[in-house]
């Protein structure tokens, strides 16, 4: 799984290497604990009518809630989406049609669990950034008037599937991380994705996992500071 993840960047270290045409508001700054329902930037291609997708970074709350939900809050936690079974789940199964995201990451945390012993090692690639691969939806909020800019609620989710590597040592889940080579085939919101689509996104990813550096770190409680992903 993933439940907190890295950003050690600004926004505009993104724009160029995701290609960025479009940049939203109110991004969030760099963070080392992110947790679910924060702020985080995603990127996503968005396209009207005829028009060719424009590919945009935009802030959304990190817990998906489906268009059909009553409220923003879920009854269970949607940060996650198992890969395997996305297109099964109701939550999921629209966004993973055309509604996919890429959630760029510096790393990500995991707990090892040995008995009752939980400890904390922070996952990186060698150099550059993750590219997580993510859903999204639009929740609309019925209780506030049609021209308030808060009617509208971006939310997203990140991928997660088996382990692979040393990663099976911490943890048996981990974030679906796409290779550069996916990143357009993920987002063009004109390719109607199912199951195989994903099988195939989750074994191009493979190669990065097993790329991936670890190491403990101290543990990590509500604080947000740069020292978090210092080795102990």
């Amino acid at each position: 799984m993933c439940g907190r993840f890295v950003v050690a960047g600004e926004h505009r270290d993104l724009l160029g290497l995701f290609e960025i045409e479009i940049e939203g508001d109110d991004l969030p700054g760099p963070s080392w604990n992110i947790r679910p329902t924060d702020s985080v930037s995603v990127v996503i291609d968005s396209v009207r009518g005829d028009e060719l997708p424009v590919r945009r970074i935009a802030a959304a709350r990190w817990s998906l809630t489906p268009s059909f939900s009553p409220s923003l809050a879920t009854k269970f936690p949607t940060f996650n989406a198992r890969s395997e079974t996305a297109t099964e789940k109701p939550f999921f199964a629209a966004s993973v049609r055309s509604k996919r995201a890429i959630i760029p990451a510096s790393g990500y945390y995991e707990w090892k669990t040995v008995g009752d012993v939980k400890t904390p090692y922070y996952i990186h690639p060698p150099e550059g950034m993750l590219a997580f691969a993510g859903l999204y939806s639009w929740w609309k909020d019925a209780s506030l008037a049609n021209d308030d800019p808060a009617r509208w609620v971006l939310t997203t989710t990140i991928l997660t599937r088996e382990a692979v590597g040393g990663l099976r040592d911490i943890h048996e889940r981990t974030p679906v991380a796409l290779p550069e080579d996916w990143w357009d085939d993920w987002l063009d919101p004109t390719i109607e994705a199912d199951q195989s689509f994903v099988d195939a996104a989750v074994e191009a990813s493979v190669p990065v996992g097993e790329a991936l550096e670890l190491y403990e770190v101290a543990p990590i409680r509500g604080e947000d500071r740069a020292e978090l992903i210092n080795p102990v």
